[in-house]
């Protein structure tokens, strides 16, 4: 089927309802609930290695949440890595610890940043999860603070929810029966901060989550790189439902995966009308078709009934042509049919909007219709694998057809890397949360709050650094961003030079140096402070930074004096630059006077080429510019 393009929506119109969700790691010393390091380790280094099964128990209220219930219907056993940076905290073999007091206090400067009221005590509660990212089948979590707000260009969102929470264990691998973790990341300082359903486009989701990624990354205790921040999102449009999308790593994604969900029920909305028009119906009788594969030619079926799979078949009496509907980008209802098969332990569905295809014939497509008493307005369904697998997986198939006839499903997705989505999980409920026993609660004094230290948010300092130091906008966002901001401040009060070029040696050149494999991170805040003074004093060109920092980070003992005077950046004068400028246009008189004045841009590499470095560019290009004007005008 051919790709459609995305229409373009009236989100107001469509009653659009959207939160976001913010999971931030934070970078301290230990992790939440013991003295365990937040480093990242390589699977190749675990030192002992444990499996779990996990089962689901019951709240306070004696329910069972209807996710974990899901979860349990696919029995999988989980095993997890360890190392010897890991403990048996991690492992659910020993109570956890009191909580990580530096954890709790970056909560709280977050929470004072968003406007939040804040708990006058912290109490940890057990958040079920049995999918096996934690050991013990719950994530421990505290509610620090609500009713925050942030200022957008939209209007006022407001801030639900703050919470303080441990990290999820990293998966390693998903072998369909089994899945494999490792303990490295579980248990890390995490906060989630949830907005209200304020938000009114995909555009305006971007912006939100860009404005709370600023704040986090302006207290500078925030961990940096992939994986460290996720964004959730939930929307729901009218007459569709609620639906959280987990996984957003990219903040450039953020919008996309809001446009695609509201199309997405846009889209299921529209075949569910049709379905009703059609009075469609969904036959729950299985039927086994294995029979009439038993000589395909698929090699999908051929191999799954030679390791001892079956076949099996059911009809969607009037589903025909809508179960291959795109719904997202190259995902149709047959995707979301084959996300829940998937689920059971099969590789996916085959369906008759599709087929024949993958192999098989339209003989053998015609003999399963004929089996199933399937008309012409009707699809078929089929699914391969092991018995019980494949009656569990056509079972959930049946589900996801009599949702499509009633409703948009709640549930709990996947972001995929294009913007659209997957189905995870049914959308949890209250169930899922009851309290932590082992963990004592901590009281939040006004003492405690009073002595937070704020800081400055990017966005101000940014601002401050266009005013204060003559920067563009572009340079200042990436300097207010930066860990080195501070140090761009001490230089830029005490060495007379140019902001634009302390911006450029601490920012841009090192990146540059770093993709010819230089070793940058031996550069120390003196190395470059002393190259930054040699360029003040006029001892080296603004144009030899570049080779002073390569020669620095090659011998990070040696002083900049001397690596200036090793890379051959001693400077020159004026007198000599005119000699160097001479010398070079003399052998170049034919392309000055064919080209004129625009002779002085190749010529001025060139002399810079000869100089190395070793001159300003402003005293070259000057120099330059009259030699040339002096052969125009003989």
């Amino acid at each position: 089927m051919a790709k459609e393009d995305s229409p373009r929506l009236d989100y107001r119109a469509l009653g659009l309802i959207c939160g976001i969700e913010i999971h931030q790691q934070l970078d301290t010393a230990c992790k939440l609930f013991c003295g365990c390091p937040t480093r990242h380790r390589e699977v190749e280094e675990s030192n002992f290695e444990f499996f779990r099964y996990l089962r689901p128990s019951r709240s306070e209220l004696g329910e069972i949440d209807r996710a974990a219930l899901e979860e349990v219907l696919v029995s999988r056993k989980f095993f997890y890595k360890s190392y010897d940076s890991t403990c048996l905290v991690e492992a659910d073999e020993e109570p956890p610890r009191e909580i990580n007091a530096e954890a709790l206090e970056i909560s709280l400067v977050i929470a004072k940043l968003l406007a939040m009221k804040i708990v006058d005590e912290l109490q940890i509660m057990r958040k079920m999860v049995i999918d096996g990212s934690n050991t013990s089948g719950f994530q421990r979590t505290g509610y620090v603070g609500s009713d925050g707000r942030i200022e957008t260009s939209c209007g006022a969102v407001g801030i639900g929810i703050l919470c303080l929470e441990e990290e999820a264990a990293r998966i390693i691998e998903d072998r369909g029966d089994s899945m494999v973790y490792s303990l490295d990341r579980l248990g890390i300082p995490l906060v989630e901060i949830g907005t209200a359903p304020d938000i009114v486009s995909p555009a305006h989701a971007r912006e939100v989550a860009s404005y709370l990624g600023m704040i986090l990354r302006s207290t500078g205790r925030v961990k940096r790189g992939l994986g460290t921040i996720r964004q959730d999102v939930n929307v729901s449009i009218k007459g569709g439902a609620r639906v959280e999308v987990k996984g957003v790593q990219a903040l450039n994604l953020v919008d996309k995966v809001v446009e695609f969900e509201a199309l997405r029920q846009v889209r299921l909305l529209e075949i569910q009308e049709e379905l009703v028009r059609r009075k469609a119906t969904v036959i729950d009788a299985v039927r086994d078709v294995t029979d009439i594969f038993a000589a395909t030619g698929s090699k999908v079926l051929a191999r799954s009934l030679k390791n001892g799979g079956v076949v099996l078949a059911c009809r969607l009496a009037g589903f025909a042509g809508l179960v291959g509907r795109e719904i997202q980008p190259d995902r149709r209802l047959g995707s979301e049919m084959s996300d829940r098969a998937k689920r059971a332990g099969v590789g996916g569905i085959f369906h008759t909007d599709e087929l024949p295809a993958y192999g098989i014939t339209p003989s053998e497509v015609e003999a399963v219709r004929s089996l199933l008493a399937a008309g012409g307005g009707d699809a078929v369904i089929m699914v391969t694998g092991p018995r019980e697998r494949a009656e569990k997986a056509l079972e959930a198939v049946l589900v996801r057809a009599r949702e499509a006839l009633t409703c948009v499903p709640e549930e709990t997705r996947r972001a995929l890397p294009g913007g659209c989505s997957e189905y995870m999980r049914p959308l949890p409920g209250s169930a899922r949360m009851y309290p932590e026993t082992d963990v004592p609660a901590v009281a939040i004094t006004e003492e405690m709050l009073a002595r937070l230290e704020l800081p400055e948010l990017f966005a101000a300092r940014s601002e401050r650094f266009e005013r204060e130091y003559g920067l563009n906008a572009e340079q200042a966002r990436v300097m207010a961003a930066s860990p080195n901001y501070q140090l761009f401040e001490e230089i830029v009060q005490n060495y007379p030079v140019s902001s634009s070029i302390v911006v450029r040696a601490l920012e841009t050149i090192p990146i540059e140096l770093a993709r010819e494999g230089v070793a940058v991170s031996n550069l120390t805040e003196q190395h470059y402070k002393e190259s930054l003074a040699l360029v003040s004093q006029g001892q080296v060109a603004k144009e030899g930074l570049t080779d002073l920092l390569r020669t620095l980070a090659g011998h990070p003992q040696m002083p900049a004096t001397d690596a200036a005077a090793s890379a051959g950046l001693a400077g020159v004068d004026e007198a000599d630059v005119k000699k160097a400028v001479q010398a070079i246009v003399a052998g170049k008189i034919d392309l000055v006077r064919s080209k004129g004045e625009r002779a002085a841009a190749p010529l001025m590499g060139l002399v810079m080429k000869e100089l190395r470095g070793k001159a300003d560019g402003g005293m070259v290009s000057a120099i330059l510019k009259k030699e040339i004007q002096n052969i125009l005008n003989q």
